[in-house]
């Protein structure tokens, strides 16, 4: 008789589960965290000055373009006052606009009065652009301003001063008194140019050539308005 021997197979092994990976992460060192929160910061600081040149870059290339690169043959009617003097802290509230100052007693006499009238012409006759302008009184002793002056200032802004104190920030040309020019302050607060003395309407158009000259050179960065 015949018999078939039959072998078993082997038992496969079972495959135990393989241990899952794990990936440390170093932490770090407490110097390196310390450079990177100083790289950081350095960073910050200069995309605030970058941010900062960009805005004051049209302020800048006014002034440059006023001062610098001037077309061959400009003359310049007023005297431009390099050091620019800021204006003192009792007139800060007129920032913010270009002045066309002039100075004077209260009494006003009638180097005051032609003055005052040639301002408020000058200011007219800017246009559109009158309305960066303000022109400006400033009184420069207790005397009370004449009634009889007053309906002719309603446009203007007057302030009262000592000219002691308005002698440290304003100056006349040498052999003049404050009271014979007028100044031009720009819109944040720098006196930086003075007209001749003996202004009258004849020689209003020089002057009206400077400011007009002045405030396109300003028109990108100064608006009507404080």
């Amino acid at each position: 008789m015949s018999g078939s021997n039959s072998s078993a197979h082997p038992a496969q092994p079972e495959r135990l589960d393989e241990p899952l990976g794990l990936t440390v992460h170093s932490l770090p060192v407490p110097q390196e965290a310390a450079l990177a929160e100083e790289q950081r910061t350095v960073s910050g600081r200069w995309k605030m000055l970058a941010v900062l040149a960009v805005c004051a870059a049209p302020v800048v290339a006014s002034y440059f373009t006023y001062y610098v690169v001037r077309p061959e043959g400009r003359r310049n009617y007023g005297e431009l006052i390099m050091s620019q003097p800021e204006l003192p802290a009792q007139l800060a509230q007129l920032k913010g606009q270009w002045l066309l100052v002039s100075v004077a007693g209260g009494a006003c006499e009638a180097a005051c009065e032609k003055h005052l009238y040639l301002q408020r012409q000058l200011r007219e006759g800017l246009g559109k652009d009158k309305d960066r302008v303000d022109w400006v009184w400033i009184v420069s002793d207790r005397t009370p301003v004449r009634d009889a002056l007053k309906p002719a200032l309603a446009e203007a802004t007057v302030v009262q001063m000592d000219e002691a104190q308005l002698s440290q920030w304003l100056a006349p040309a040498q052999g003049h008194a404050l009271r014979d020019h007028l100044y031009v302050v720009d819109p944040q607060g720098r006196w930086m140019m003075r007209f001749p003395a003996g202004q009258d309407i004849g020689t209003a158009p020089k002057v009206k050539r400077d400011l007009e000259r002045l405030l396109r050179a300003s028109a990108s960065w100064d608006k009507a308005g404080r």
